[in-house]
This record gives C-alpha cells, structure tokens and sequence, in this order.
C-alpha cells in the first residue's frame, strides 16, 4: 500500500507520519506491589517528558490457571522456572488501583491508557474514558478480543512481537472490520531484554507499507539506541518500559529505564525526528550567519580603469559579497571599467563589456 498512514490523536496529540513520535512510558509491574511506588512512577514519567502512561490491566486469573503442570512454566529467559501464575500475580496492577491512577494521570495533564488482556479488562477500562487501548504482542492472535476493543470505537495499539505476516493480516483485518479503521502497529522483539542486533527495524517501514496503518516500536532493549534508530527510520511512536530504579528489582526491572535515562530518550528521539524530516525546498535559515563567509571574487591588488582582470588581481576568497566564483573564468582577460582598491569585492558592473575599449 502506498501513501501517508492517516492520522488518529491519543490525548490532544496527532500521532503519524510528519509528526514528532509520541513516547509512552511503559509501567507494567514496576510498582513492585505498592500504590504509592505505582503514582511515583506516574510523577517521574510526566518529569521526564513522557507524553502518555501506559498499564496492564488483568488478574493471575484472568491470563492463566494456577496450575503446577509443566506447561504452566517458563522455560527460559528472565523468568525461567517461574509459574506463570506466580509471576502473573507479582507482576499485575491490581484493578481497585486504576482509578487512583488515571486520576493521578489527569491531574498531571498526562494520557493514560492500558493493555486489557480479556474482555473484561475492555470493560472495566472503558470506565475512565481512555484515548486508546493496547494490544500486546502474546494477545495478537486473539481475534475476539481484538474485535471487542475495536468495537469500543477507540484507538487501537497493536504490538507484533512474534507474528508472522499472515497473523498481522488477520489482526489487523479483524481491527478494521470491527470499528478500528487506523490502528497504529508496533514492531517489536519478544525478548526481555531485547539485542540491538536482533531489532530489526526495516520492519517498521514493512509494517506501514503492508498495511497502509502507521507504526513504531516497542522496544525492550537497553538503553536509547535502538528507540532513535527507529525514529530516524519512521517510527511514530516509541514504548519503553520505566522503573524508579533498576536495583529495587521486580519483574521487569531488568529491561527498564530509570526516569534520568528516560528523559535522554525524549530527548533523543525528538532530536533523531529533527534532525531526518525532509529538507524544505530552501536551506535553513540556521545557515545564513555561516553562507555570508563561502568564497567570492574579490579584487586583491589595486588597479586602475583599463587594466587587464588576471590571476595577480582578482582571487576567489572569503566573503561572500563578491561574484561567483564560477565566474572567474569569463573574469579573466577582461579589463575594468574603472579604478578598483584592494580588498574591492567585484560585481559586473566592474567589467567592461567584452570589445570595449
């Protein structure tokens, strides 16, 4: 598909190609079990610059069973050998908390929104009027759900770790044909934490072009690099996850930016979108105090009308107030028009017309 991706708005703001990226503070579990850990995480995203605040929203058992079956752990990574409930459990944003936190959220002016993981997270979510719903990347296949969160006519977030293209179609087809005609897609590598070598951000530009919908990233790596990289490559939005500190732990400590580093990525990523927008026609006018020094054609030794123009007496050196350089070849061999000092920056009508005497 070819042309621009159509704009939506989350909280006030235009979200698509030409626009800033918008920068969305993840929170997930790093409230480690505490209310008050959970607002101060709110207060240093708006510090920082974020311009939304993202949650999950679920319970241990509305995601999985308490099960001790094999199946029911984690193989590998950060987590290996944790029930999924268990972790489910520790990790969760309990319900009774939200509303102390969208408020929170609307008293800093800041956009907050969420990850539902059933239906009735959709429903309980729907309550504090968010600007949009998220799809994680492990609830892409879930077509139902998908199709309910499009139902409530807001804007959707899709996340695509770990789907293949025939999935994204499918998600994507199932958003649209629900109510959610422009979702906005994010790359993203289902690793905690995530390499830079396996980013794979030509991705980004594929997602737009696949699908005619805008797209960004969600990015569990380390550190700003990847989240500019993007940027520079397109991307309209960038989720990173946000923690106080790193060494309080929690489940996803680990892959989290402490709000000093989240600040550098606001930073960074508006700079990175600055920096590779599309040349206007004209040059910048940041130029202009540096354009006056490029090189002209001055005079250099003092000469009297009638004398011959040669390389003794006219040189191309800095400022710019003289001809251009290019014209020193039909300078040459001409005489002038009248007496010129050194340190004279020559203009046409300087030089005698060729012929005359």
């Amino acid at each position: 598909m070819t042309g621009a991706a159509p704009m939506l708005w989350i909280g006030g703001r235009p979200v698509g190609p030409g626009q800033p990226p918008l920068i969305v503070a993840e929170l997930s579990g790093n409230h480690n079990g505490e209310l008050a850990r959970a607002l101060s995480l709110i207060d240093a995203a708006k510090a920082a610059g974020a311009h939304a605040v993202k949650l999950q929203t679920y319970t241990a058992e509305t995601i999985t069973l308490d099960c001790d079956r094999a199946c029911f752990r984690i193989d590998g990574g950060s987590w290996a050998g944790r029930r999924l409930y268990d972790l489910y459990g520790e990790a969760s944003t309990p319900w009774e908390w939200h509303e102390a936190l969208f408020a929170r959220c609307r008293q800093l002016g800041l956009p907050a929104f969420s990850t539902p993981f059933d239906s009735s997270a959709v429903d309980f979510l729907e309550r504090f009027d968010p600007p949009a719903h998220k799809i994680a990347s492990f609830e892409l296949v879930d077509l139902p759900l998908i199709r309910h969160v499009a139902a409530t006519g807001r804007p959707m977030i899709l996340s695509t770790g770990m789907a293949d293209g025939a999935e994204i179609d499918e998600a994507v087809a199932a958003a649209r044909e629900a109510g959610c005609r422009h979702p906005v897609l994010l790359h993203c590598v289902s690793a905690y934490p995530a390499e830079p070598r396996d980013a794979g951000l030509g991705a980004i530009a594929a997602l737009a072009a696949r699908t005619g919908a805008a797209a960004g990233l969600s990015d569990h790596s380390l550190g700003t690099a990847v989240a500019v990289a993007a940027v520079a490559l397109g991307a309209v939005m960038i989720e990173k996850h946000l923690t106080l500190r790193r060494s309080d732990g929690g489940p996803d400590a680990g892959f989290s930016m402490e709000p000093a580093e989240f600040a550098a990525l606001v930073r960074d990523c508006r700079a990175a979108w600055e920096a590779t927008r599309p040349a206007e026609p004209d040059r910048p006018t940041a130029e202009d105090p540096c354009r006056r020094l490029r090189r002209s054609l001055f005079v250099v030794r003092d000469m009297q009308a009638g004398d011959v123009f040669s390389s003794d007496n006219v040189r191309s050196i800095r400022p710019a107030d003289g001809l251009a350089p290019r014209y020193l070849d039909q300078i040459l061999g001409r005489r002038a028009s009248q007496a010129l000092e050194r340190g004279t920056p020559l203009a046409w009508g300087m030089v005698k017309e060729d012929g005359a005497g």
